[in-house]
């Protein structure tokens, strides 16, 4: 059995060096719908990490009024400008935010560290405005128990006495999650119909070449050649095209993927977001890519030789 199975794998190399432009065309195919089913993936499933990053890391913006000062041991006399006392009100917000019920962590952040957050991710045009010119505010940052209470929390923190506004996205963050889901759902159903195009234009393609051998497995079957017999080289000829064809998608994707990781993680990791890593996801997707191209291969081979072994 192992010797014919070798016997048959030669063979199936054989056939696709005899018919090299047949060959090519499959290829191609497998080639273009990989790449696009690799892009898709990729998009889909970091989209999708993303989305529960967010959802995880979903944190509540308490920026507080200009002349609150909630952070400050002392503060200047309003009687007198040249003198400091001591700050009656010296983290009262922060307390009353901690009070809130399904508040977990609160993180003082002053409207300096904001404005060296936004010079590090937009540049050092925003040098400009430090100083008295900063039009920042100082915010503390916080986080609840579960995604599904910082509305509630939002909404008991914008009503304390000293806050101006207490952010969450609210519907900027609900805009990501339902095209999250869009992307999700159009993209899957992209990857399938691609997919499903592949395998018609395959077993199209090794119709051609059983076409020209039509000959050849009428006479083995004179002979009394089985079908299996006969089915065995046409089906790993299937399963070699998928596999060259998975080869330059790998590379493309794996690179491309790679500069593209670099390029975004690091303003991503500055809002808490990280994309899936290279090191891990790019073999699962090249491996992935390389199992579909067989699976493919193989069932275009194996829906073209339905039709020339039937009695």
């Amino acid at each position: 059995m192992i010797r014919t199975f070798f016997k048959h794998l030669w063979q199936s190399i054989k056939n696709l060096r005899r018919n090299g432009w047949m060959t090519i065309a499959a290829v191609s195919s497998v080639t273009i719908t990989l790449i696009l089913v690799g892009v898709f993936l990729a998009v889909i499933l970091n989209t999708t990490k993303l989305a529960s990053d967010l959802e995880n890391n979903v944190r509540v913006s308490t920026f507080l009024k200009l002349d609150v000062h909630d952070d400050s041991k002392e503060i200047v006399d309003p009687h007198d400008n040249s003198k400091k006392i001591a700050n009656p009100n010296y983290h009262k917000i922060e307390k009353e935010i901690k009070a809130v019920p399904h508040v977990v962590k609160v993180t003082y952040s002053s409207k300096e560290n904001e404005l060296d957050k936004l010079t590090k991710s937009l540049g050092s045009t925003w040098n400009m405005f430090k100083g008295d010119s900063n039009p920042l505010y100082d915010v503390y940052i916080v986080e609840a128990d579960k995604p599904s209470n910082v509305t509630k929390v939002s909404k008991a923190i914008g009503q304390i006495d000293g806050v101006n506004r207490a952010d969450y996205g609210g519907a900027n963050t609900k805009k990501i999650f339902g095209l999250s889901k869009l992307i999700q759902t159009w993209g899957l159903g992209a990857a399938g119909l691609l997919l499903l195009v592949a395998v018609f234009l395959i077993s199209n393609t090794i119709r051609m070449t059983i076409l020209s051998r039509q000959r050849e497995i009428q006479i083995m079957r004179l002979v009394g050649a089985k079908n299996g017999y006969i089915r065995w080289p046409f089906f790993l000829e299937g399963a070699w095209v998928g596999v060259l064809g998975a080869i330059l998608p790998s590379l493309l994707i794996g690179f491309f993927y790679r500069v593209g990781y670099v390029g975004l993680q690091k303003s991503l990791a500055q809002e808490g977001l990280y994309l899936l890593s290279p090191n891990t996801f790019v073999p699962q997707l090249i491996l992935f890519m390389v199992v579909v191209g067989v699976v493919i291969g193989s069932i275009g081979s194996i829906v073209s030789m339905r039709r020339f072994l039937k009695i």
